[in-house]
């Protein structure tokens, strides 16, 4: 049942990845041109990177078929292997130039959107969440469609290019065993990273949660360092600190060891591949069907396609993190807000400015009861005072007035004329309010002037 459970929270999640990333799209259409012109970058520089093996085999096979006494450099073949380089570091520059401004318009698209959601949902919202984790929602979740975006265009889309080519050049040039072990072992490299950094993640997980947790505990007993030395606790703090860091250093050492781990599967991995593929390019050479040059040019390939791969674990880890992010803040943006303007809702037409509560009730929540059949009037000019102990629902006929809240019973008008049916910014313009509070903003006062 558990596994079931499991299995299908996985199902959802995978879900969900794919809707959000689904959801990028819209951000990208924007440069969709530079997008492309990027990819075609890519595409090229994998081009270059894949000729560069084949022009040393060139190489190789020119110095191999010169007699020892008539040696003399092959040196077009040199300038191509010269030209192919820079060609493939070029391209690969132009594509980090021209995908730069789809990358940080999507950052900057994403966080104004956002912002402007989070202006939109309700006091309720607001007051019910810290302002500290709606602020780190919102940094993590933009952040990650940038780091969704650079793995993809830096990492995984790469790769895919340059596999691509490699197995066209193995099928079309040498026997099939090349491609399937080439592609066999990088199978298996890659699900041996998966299956180990998923394992590892957990540790990471649990790390993650105990720093926070001693970083909280040192911050508390430094903070509050008065009552601490008043009740003489400095010994208890200590070791409530160090018993965090204890579990901390537990699960740090497991997540090394799975570290080395991971690391040296890897390793084995690649060096079994690359002993059975040159174990037959060995005997191509032996029998005459393949020269030295593609004994190197076949080592080469494979070497070539686990350089990015070696990065494959950090890339898949960074990718699940931040799509777990990304999730924050996709969800974010498909909570509804709870004060909406009616469709087609007209202008609040207000001259003389008359406030009636009529029977109105309102609870924040149905077990206690705020305000019970209010009914009162406000003519134009006149200055009403309302008073009352603490809690007894002062601040709430003004948030309601205001329509940071709908009431749950009756209604309120305005020059006759029902709040929750007129526009929500033209009512709220028409309304002054003094706080009780005084709020000052972290900017220069020539932006917040009156």
């Amino acid at each position: 049942m558990v596994n079931r459970i499991f299995a299908t929270e996985a199902i959802h999640n995978d879900r969900r990845d794919w809707h959000n990333l689904r959801g990028m799209l819209p951000y990208l259409w924007e440069f969709r041109g530079r997008a492309v012109l990027a990819l075609g970058c890519l595409v090229l520089a994998k081009f270059a990177n894949v000729g560069v093996p084949l022009v040393l085999k060139d190489i190789v096979d020119a110095f191999e078929n010169t007699q020892a006494q008539m040696l003399v450099l092959p040196v077009s073949l040199l300038l191509a292997y010269g030209v192919l380089k820079l060609a493939g570091s070029l391209f690969n520059e132009l594509r980090d130039v021209i995908f730069a401004r789809v990358r940080y318009r999507a950052m900057r698209r994403l966080s104004t959107r956002v912002l402007d959601h989070l202006h939109k949902l309700s006091l309720r919202y607001h007051l019910e969440r810290q302002s500290g984790a709606v602020s780190r929602d919102l940094e993590r979740g933009t952040r990650s469609v940038s780091t969704i975006m650079n793995y993809l265009v830096f990492s995984v889309i790469p790769v895919l290019v340059e596999f691509t080519l490699v197995a066209a050049v193995l099928l079309t040039k040498y026997a099939l065993v090349f491609t399937l072990v080439t592609f066999g072992t990088v199978a298996i490299y890659v699900a041996f990273t998966f299956a180990i950094t998923e394992w590892r993640m957990d540790y990471r997980r649990r790390m993650n949660v105990l720093d926070s947790q001693a970083n909280t505990q040192a911050f508390d007993s430094l903070l509050n360092y008065e009552t601490v030395k008043y009740f003489g606790n400095e010994q208890m703090e200590l070791e409530r600190y160090d018993g965090t860091l204890s579990e901390w250093e537990e699960y740090a050492v497991k997540s090394q060891s799975s570290m080395s781990l991971l690391n040296f599967g890897q390793g084995s991995i690649i060096a079994l591949g690359v002993t059975v593929i040159m174990f037959f390019a060995a005997q191509g050479v032996v029998d005459g069907s393949m020269s030295i040059g593609d004994l190197v040019l076949v080592n080469a390939f494979m070497l070539q396609l686990f350089i990015p791969l070696g990065f494959l674990g950090i890339v898949y880890r960074q990718i699940k993190y931040a799509l777990a992010d990304m999730d924050l803040v996709f969800k974010l943006l498909e909570r509804e807000p709870e004060i909406e303007d009616a469709p087609g809702a007209p202008a609040l037409k207000l001259a003389r400015g008359a406030v009636r509560f009529e029977h109105v009730d309102f609870h924040y929540a149905p077990e206690r009861a705020i305000l019970k059949d209010v009914d009162f009037r406000i003519e134009p000019g006149e200055k009403v005072a309302v008073v009352g102990h603490s809690g007894a629902g002062k601040s709430t006929l003004a948030r309601l007035l205001f329509r940071s809240y709908d009431v749950t019973g009756g209604r309120i008008r305005m020059d006759r004329q029902d709040t929750r049916r007129g526009r929500e910014q033209m009512r709220r313009a028409a309304i002054g309010i003094a706080p009780k509070d005084t709020v000052v903003v972290n900017d220069s006062s020539r932006n917040h002037r009156a």
